[in-house]
């Protein structure tokens, strides 16, 4: 039911009722005759605004104008409003058109900036390198002059080549390597058999317990140590190889990172710490050897030395040269202050990959193990292999001369460890281990007193006896590395677990 003004016949916004005469008015003209005669405009009788009643009703619809009702007038309308809705999808689409088109450049500007983003990365990378290639020759030594037959090393630019001739054995290097080894027999042969005072004795040895562990030194998203060794002019300091591609020089005394080197593509597989220098040296399976600077905490030379994984690394008595075995079936013996190879030699007969490289403490002959169960033994000077030692029967995996020259421990995938007599060139002694037992590390102390096996756990021995005086089962994964602090007055572990552990009294 609709409701009417009396005073206009439309339907009221505000509809309200006067008690006087019972009629609807729309409110705003009802008050303008009230504010103008006082009286209701249907009798005349006296009216006030407080005295009308609201009527509440819902929002009223207002009727079209007269002019909409008719058909010419309705379709008109209807064709007004289909030319607003074709004008304004028009809007849109020129819009559209033209958002797309400055998406499309912005995406095209974002590609190029990538490319030139990454182009200029890689040629900083390469700058670095090549930077860190020629630190060396300008700092530490003057390099050795090339012989004319052969290239210079260096390319336009000055940017370090990938040296592969190799520089062969001069009589000097053979002279020097010669001088080294009358010395360090000579001291030899003055200790004698006397055993250092200061050394641990067995039975205090067998109470070693683990003291501290360490387990923030790599990542945590590639966990795994798998190399270790101690400065061997301060046992204090400890360097570590990680399965994260990253070195760490760690100091056990103040228990914090020295350095973290990086620079390797692969894992590193093995380390050395100089004995007299704040240098380190790394192997990897991305076929290069790397000399870095403690203090520096940067890479000073790339040997590149193979042409696949390198799998073992040990440095000469001299300190000056490194000798490497790798899965490209060679052992190579290079400069680690030009980063050049010397000599590089395979075993054309045996046709398998090295596995593990170690000198003899004279530095005169060297071992290397092979992924066919076999210990070779080389003269350095020759180049020749002077001795095989077989009796694995599975790849070795690690060999550790002991320091009065006359032992050669070996470790194998045949749960077994060995030791050999160089003088009688024969195997005296076979350590028979747990089954599938996975020998990884061997160590002897600096005095070749004691023997330290690493793997499926870490177990020590005394030599001559070659009786088991410890055994430690801290760490949760396969243990990858060993080494004894100075005078066996503690011992270090690195393991699959992340951690760098230490025992001692």
């Amino acid at each position: 039911m609709s409701l009417f003004c009396a005073i206009s016949n439309e339907v009221p916004e505000h509809p309200c009722v006067s008690p006087v005469s019972n009629q609807v008015f729309e409110r705003r003209l009802i008050e303008k005759y009230i504010a103008e005669n006082g009286t209701d405009p249907m009798n005349g009788q006296p009216l006030s605004e407080e005295q009308l009643v609201d009527i509440k009703v819902s929002h009223p619809i207002r009727p079209k104008a007269p002019s909409a009702t008719s058909i010419p007038a309705i379709l008109k309308s209807l064709q007004d409003e289909w030319d607003a809705v074709m004008l304004h999808s028009f809007t849109l689409r020129q819009q559209l058109q033209t958002t797309r088109q400055e998406l499309s450049h912005a995406l095209y500007q974002h590609d190029a900036a990538c490319r030139v983003i990454a182009r200029l990365t890689k040629e900083v990378t390469a700058a670095r390198e090549a930077l860190a290639t020629l630190k060396p020759q300008a700092g530490l030594v003057a390099p050795q002059a090339v012989p004319a037959s052969q290239p210079a090393a260096a390319g336009a630019g000055g940017e370090p080549m990938e040296i592969s001739e190799q520089v062969g054995m001069t009589p000097e290097i053979i002279q020097k390597l010669q001088d080294k080894a009358t010395i360090l027999t000579t001291e030899r042969k003055k200790r004698g058999k006397t055993v250092p005072e200061e050394l641990v004795r067995a039975e205090d040895l067998s109470k070693y317990r683990q003291v501290a562990s360490h387990a923030g030194l790599h990542s945590a998203s590639v966990p795994g140590i798998l190399a270790l060794d101690l400065c061997p002019s301060d046992t204090n300091k400890v360097l570590t190889g990680g399965a994260d591609k990253n070195v760490v020089v760690f100091d056990k005394n103040e228990e914090q990172i020295v350095a973290t080197l990086k620079g390797h593509t692969k894992k590193v597989t093995s380390v050395i710490y100089h004995p007299s220098q704040s240098v380190v040296f790394s192997a990897s399976p991305d076929n290069t050897i790397r000399v870095w600077s403690v203090t520096g905490g940067n890479c000073v030379q790339v040997v590149r030395a193979h042409d696949a994984g390198v799998t073992g690394l040990s440095l000469h008595a001299t300190g000056d040269y490194l000798l490497s075995s790798s899965e490209d079936q060679y052992w190579a013996f290079s400069d680690i202050q030009t980063g050049r190879v010397l000599t590089k030699v395979t075993d054309e007969s045996a046709g398998c990959a090295l596995t593990c490289a170690q000198f003899h403490p004279d530095g005169l002959i060297f071992g290397t193990g092979t992924a066919d169960s076999q210990i070779k033994i080389w003269d350095l000077k020759e180049r020749t292999n002077v001795a095989n030692f077989p009796g694995h029967s599975g790849p070795v995996t690690s060999i550790a001369f002991s320091e009065n020259g006359y032992y050669l421990a070996t470790g194998a995938q045949d749960s077994s460890l060995k030791l050999w007599d160089l003088r009688k060139l024969k195997n005296f002694k076979t350590i028979t281990l747990d089954n599938n037992y996975e020998v990884k590390s061997l160590v002897f102390d600096q005095s070749g007193t004691y023997l330290a096996v690493g793997g499926s756990d870490i177990r020590v021995y005394i030599c001559k006896q070659w009786s088991e005086v410890l055994n430690f089962t801290d760490h949760s994964g396969l243990v990858t590395g060993v080494a004894f602090g100075e005078n066996a007055q503690f011992l270090t572990s690195a393991g699959m677990d992340r951690s760098l552990k230490f025992y001692s009294l």
